[in-house]
């Protein structure tokens, strides 16, 4: 266990709670805490909060509950006194596509608040957030980073893949199978199937999806144990790892090792190598900003840039190769990949984590991947030699857009705008065969502001690979994707609509130019002619004024700066 350097550094272990219970004045206190099951003695531990984000509302969080008695149980035996809490979650796989999605950004802002809240008004000495659904991981790891109190994360752990005609299934194969339903590539009888067989129980979804992708993230940035993502959500491995994290957030407290001690600059670079190696989210961009801003931590767009010009894709995973996450964990999970970059040099292996030891120190003893896998490419024959997340610039996205480019696409792309100021019409479209070869498919007025919320448009991509147009066409917009998405989208595209981007004055049948080897995108028309339409837009009426959305609307960045809601409120 590394300690602070300092030879006369002494932790004061309760050095938050003890403000709450100690002294004849604090006897309210110590009262409304016996009622919830506090004894004498725990009045003198350190008290640790554990943040679950168990609910019904989604099977990727349905077991979590039980996961939070795990980390209970394991802070209890560390000689701390567990406080279990809940936080909220809600379901991208449910609201996709509907005006509900509109809230699944804003909720991990919710998530981070409430997390900061709670611990912040109880006093406690040290933190544990569990985590399933993906906006649930960054939220946690915000509030960690702005409370700054010893801290693990846990995540809830992958799904099983289901199984249809012998094939393994997923979310994204019932969102496909809509698309191929539309153009009668499937009867009824076969949607169904798929949709009744795609989901067989508690985990996040199966493929290096968004949730997947901060998962690893966040153990390669030091803020969970080794192969807390690479573990399935039901499994004897994740309740250990629960336990684990509460021995851990003691030994922490013990140590006084603190987030930002953990999240640093390397750390974050070391995150953003693993979300490359993996083929991770577009959606790690607009989550690892706004967590390094929680943390203090100047990260920006080109920081992926720079990054991602020297790490290959190395691992075949879904959406946009052939295995689930569950496979992975099979062949041993994300350590050995972590090896394999640290040994080519292409992580800082100095860096401290949750164990109290440095990245390097967690890695020595780890065995290598089993002869013979086909899940993870070597350095020599990888899967893409350099970074799938593109950032783009160009007149359309001056300050920056986000492509996700496997090469399976292509490079580059030339084509005719199709232009839809919403996700709803956008699918219409494509599933009614408006939508042909060669367009390049605008969605706008869907940023964080606009939406407002920044939906993920996984409903039109899934639509366009079930229809067979994937080679065929683009889609861009000032929105997001879903982890599930592929086929040649870039999203993020900032200025936003709302804002008076150039998107807000795309017109149908304007030519545009993606690409990713130049790093640009741009609308084809001379400059003139976009200053006149600029000139001549006016923004559209908020489409709500009170409430939450309203609210994120009001406060919320820009996707470039991460789409937080506390920069430069004074």
């Amino acid at each position: 266990m590394k300690k602070r350097a300092s030879t006369d550094f002494k932790v004061n272990l309760r050095r938050y709670s003890s403000i709450y219970v100690e002294g004849p004045e604090r006897a309210p206190s110590r009262a409304m805490l016996r009622a919830v099951g506090f004894s004498e003695e725990d009045f003198s531990k350190p008290v640790v909060g554990i943040a679950s984000t168990w609910s019904m509302v989604t099977p990727c969080n349905m077991h979590i509950d039980k996961l939070a008695n795990q980390a209970a149980l394991g802070v209890s035996e560390s000689g701390g006194k567990p406080v279990v809490f809940n936080t909220i979650t809600v379901s991208d796989g449910i609201s996709m596509g509907t005006p509900g999605m509109r809230y699944s950004l804003v909720s991990r802002e919710v998530i981070a608040d409430s997390i900061e809240t709670v611990v912040g008004a109880e006093g406690f000495d040290g933190v544990i957030a569990i985590g399933g659904c993906d906006k649930n991981m960054p939220g946690c790891l915000i509030a960690m980073a702005r409370l700054n109190r010893p801290s693990v994360f846990v995540y809830g752990g992958t799904i099983m893949p289901g199984l249809y005609c012998g094939q393994p299934v997923d979310i994204v194969s019932v969102f496909e199978a809509v698309g191929a339903y539309a153009s009668g590539k499937l009867t009824d009888e076969e949607l169904k199937s798929i949709e009744s067989c795609a989901i067989p129980g508690p985990g996040s979804c199966g493929g290096m999806y968004t949730a997947n992708t901060m998962a690893s993230a966040i153990e390669a940035l030091g803020m969970s144990l080794p192969n807390s993502s690479a573990q399935a959500a039901i499994s004897q491995d994740k309740n250990m790892d629960c336990f684990n994290a509460g021995v851990a957030v003691m030994n922490l407290i013990k140590n006084g090792i603190c987030p930002r001690d953990i999240m640093t600059k390397k750390a974050f670079e070391n995150a953003i190598t693993v979300v490359v190696a993996l083929g991770g989210s577009t959606n790690a961009v607009l989550h690892l900003i706004a967590m390094a801003h929680a943390a203090g931590v100047r990260l920006s767009l080109d920081d992926f840039t720079r990054i991602g010009k020297r790490v290959p894709v190395l691992a075949d995973l879904k959406p946009s190769g052939r295995y689930f996450m569950s496979q992975f964990c099979e062949i041993g999970g994300l350590t050995p990949l972590m090896k394999m970059l640290l040994d080519k040099g292409l992580l800082h292996g100095d860096c401290i984590t949750v164990t109290g030891k440095t990245l390097e120190e967690n890695l020595r003893d780890v065995k290598p991947y089993p002869p013979g896998q086909q899940i993870v490419a070597p350095f020599d024959n990888p899967i893409k030699r350099d970074s799938h997340i593109v950032i783009l610039y160009g007149n359309l996205a001056p300050e920056g857009a986000v492509a996700k480019i496997t090469g399976k696409e292509g490079l580059r792309f030339r084509g005719r705008a199709i232009v839809f100021d919403s996700e709803e019409a956008c699918l219409k479209a494509i599933l009614s065969g408006r939508v042909k070869k060669g367009h390049v498919i605008v969605v706008r007025y869907e940023g964080p502001k606009g939406g407002p919320g920044m939906r993920e448009m996984l409903g039109p991509t899934s639509a366009v690979m079930g229809r067979g147009l994937g080679k065929d066409v683009a889609l861009i917009t000032d929105g997001r994707f879903s982890g599930g998405t592929h086929g040649f989208v870039v999203g993020h595209i900032t200025p936003e609509a709302y804002e008076g981007g150039v998107i807000a004055v795309v017109k149908n049948g304007d030519p545009i130019v993606i690409d990713a080897q130049k790093r640009e995108i741009n609308l084809d028309i001379p400059s003139r002619e976009i200053k006149e339409r600029l000139a001549n837009w006016k923004r559209p009426k908020p489409k709500v004024r009170n409430g939450v959305l309203a609210k994120y609307a009001k406060l919320v960045t820009s996707a470039s700066e991460g789409a937080v809601t506390d920069k430069n409120l004074f």
